[in-house]
Order: C-alpha cells, then structure tokens, then sequence
C-alpha cells in the first residue's frame, strides 16, 4: 500500500466550547485507534513546540487518503493537510536485504 507523509495542523474556530474540543478530540483518539489498527495510520509525531502532527499514512491512492481516511477525522473540518506522496529509496536502511 503506498504510503503518504501527511503534516496536519488543527486551528479551533473562535467561539467553539470546550466541552465540544474536548468531545471532538476524544472522538479523534477512537477514530485514530480504529485506523491504526486498519493499517492506514502507521506512525504519527507532533514536532515538539508545535501545535500539529506529522504522519505516516497508507492508502490505495491520494483520493481513499483524502476521501475514506483523513475525511473521516472528526477534527477534520478544523484541519488542513499537507500531503507528499512517498516512494522507497534504494538505500532506505529499512529495506536493506529484503526483497525488492
């Protein structure tokens, strides 16, 4: 599955209650889990100092990506994203030996 490098930063509206961020953010923990566990969300890291995330998702294609995964966040609508499409490196020291 082609993997995605996906910077996200989340910007809470003005006037949104914290009952609501903490609900959403919640919601965002489960949904996360459920795409862990799916094999779409492989590993994520918020830089520190900063208010965003850094990721390594998978997907068919940038469209299930956009569409089926990261649209499904429920933070999405406070989201921006962007995205690079990854592509293995002959000498990425993950894949040394395995087969190609």
């Amino acid at each position: 599955m082609p993997e995605f490098l996906v910077q996200i930063t989340t910007t809470v509206p003005e006037g949104v209650s914290a009952d609501e961020v903490g609900r959403r953010r919640a919601a965002e923990a489960v949904r996360a889990a459920e795409l862990a566990a799916s094999g779409h969300l492989y590993r994520l890291w918020r830089p520190v100092g900063e208010l965003r995330s850094i990721g390594i998702w998978r997907a068919a294609d940038e469209a299930e990506l956009h569409e089926k995964i990261l649209g499904t966040l429920p933070l999405r609508s406070w989201m921006t994203f962007t995205v690079t499409v990854l592509a293995p490196h002959p000498n990425d020291p993950g894949t040394v030996g395995a087969p190609q």
